[in-house]
This record gives structure tokens, sequence and C-alpha cells, in this order.
């Protein structure tokens, strides 16, 4: 095991703790602070931290379902996609909770510049970020698709 493998195209990718997807877990954490804050804004940061983590942890195991693995495989780049390891899925529960602490610390105008550079250098880097993540499980587009895999 390695602790970050930092080719998003190899079968190394979500087999160790930390990979170029691990920002995409900061996010969601950057997400979850928000969301937490403005619904429930009288509950205790560390219990939405607690919650934060808790929702993450399930994402984990449906992300890891044959149903969204398959549905990665016929929607996304990965195309070669069988699964987060159990170490790949803690280094994104702990990327999650990260995210979230630095959101709290950053604030929200702070946390929106983060989320947009991040999304930004991932797009460059690796062809792919949380928002186009999210689109292409939803709703594929060919065009993103092929862009994608012209890497």
């Amino acid at each position: 095991m390695l602790l970050w493998s930092g080719d998003a195209w190899s079968a190394d990718n979500s087999q160790h703790l930390f990979d170029p997807y691990s920002f995409t877990h900061i996010l969601h954490g950057f997400v979850f602070c928000g969301l937490l804050a403005w619904l429930l804004p009288r509950v205790p940061w560390t219990w939405r931290l607690a919650l934060a983590i808790s929702v993450e942890a399930v994402w984990e195991v449906f992300e890891n379902s044959a149903t969204v693995i398959n549905r990665y495989r016929e929607s996304t780049l990965a195309l070669g996609y069988t699964g987060d390891t159990i170490v790949n899925s803690f280094g994104d529960i702990v990327a999650c909770a990260l995210g979230f602490l630095l959101a709290r610390r950053l604030g929200f105008r702070r946390t929106l510049l983060i989320f947009l550079l991040t999304e930004i250098a991932l797009l460059i880097w690796i062809r792919d970020s949380l928002i186009l993540e999210i689109l292409m499980l939803i709703y594929p587009i060919d065009a993103i698709k092929a862009w994608q895999m012209s890497h």
C-alpha cells in the first residue's frame, strides 16, 4: 500500500490511501460544512462534523456498490474502475473531514475560492472534478467523456 498514487489513469487509482480524487473528497467536506451550518445552525460544529463523516462513510459504501461501480464504468472516464479499497475509502473519509475543518476555519468566501480553484486544477490535471463527476453520473455527455479520454 502506498500513501499516495498520483496517476488518475493507472490501476493504482482508488487502491491506496490518497489519490487525485482525494481532492474531490476534501470538496465534499467543504460542501457538508456549509450545508450543515445552514441546515443545523444551532447544532454544535463537532456534531455537524460527526454527521458529515457519517454521510461520507455512507457514500463510500454506496460508491462501492455494484450499481455505482457499473455506472462509473458506463458514464465516466473510469472504464476499468473496480471500486475503492478499504484503505482508499478510509483516506476519502479523512479527506472529507479535513475539508470540513478547513472550510470551518476559512469561512465561506475563502472556501468558495479554494473550491473553484481546486475544480479548475483538477480539470487541468486529471480532466475530472467533483462537479464533472456528478454531472457525468447523472447525465453523461459524450463530448465530455471524449475530452476526458483524450488525456
